[in-house]
């Protein structure tokens, strides 16, 4: 099993959403996040004051799929959250080596 942890801008969220259910993808956590890579964060103006915005809000998903899934999933979450502009995001891919639905007790991929 993969956990794919992906940081997106928060207005593709619906997008990747949508793709990503129609991929088959049954469930994911979503949590509203801030940070900086490349744009460094930017400058703002409000109420005639400059001020300076280091950390630019973004959405990360995580979600864990089997391995045989997971390209396909990246290249969804890819597609759907790019806008070719800088800022987009990353996509992390890591292993899981177990999974336990609390409910049932089921373990690995029938607990996805």
């Amino acid at each position: 099993m993969k956990l794919i942890i992906a940081t997106i801008k928060p207005f593709k969220l619906e997008q990747v959403r949508e793709a990503l259910t129609e991929a088959g993808i049954r469930g994911l956590m979503v949590t509203e996040v801030k940070g900086f890579g490349a744009q460094s964060g930017h400058t703002e103006i409000y109420r005639g004051a400059e001020y300076v915005v280091n950390f630019v809000p973004k959405v990360k998903l995580e979600l864990v799929v089997a391995d045989n899934l997971a390209d396909q999933i990246v290249e969804v979450i890819s597609t759907s959250a790019r806008t070719g502009k800088i800022g987009d995001g990353k996509i992390f891919v890591l292993d899981v080596n177990q999974t336990v639905r609390v409910r049932t007790g089921e373990t690995g991929e029938d607990a996805i």
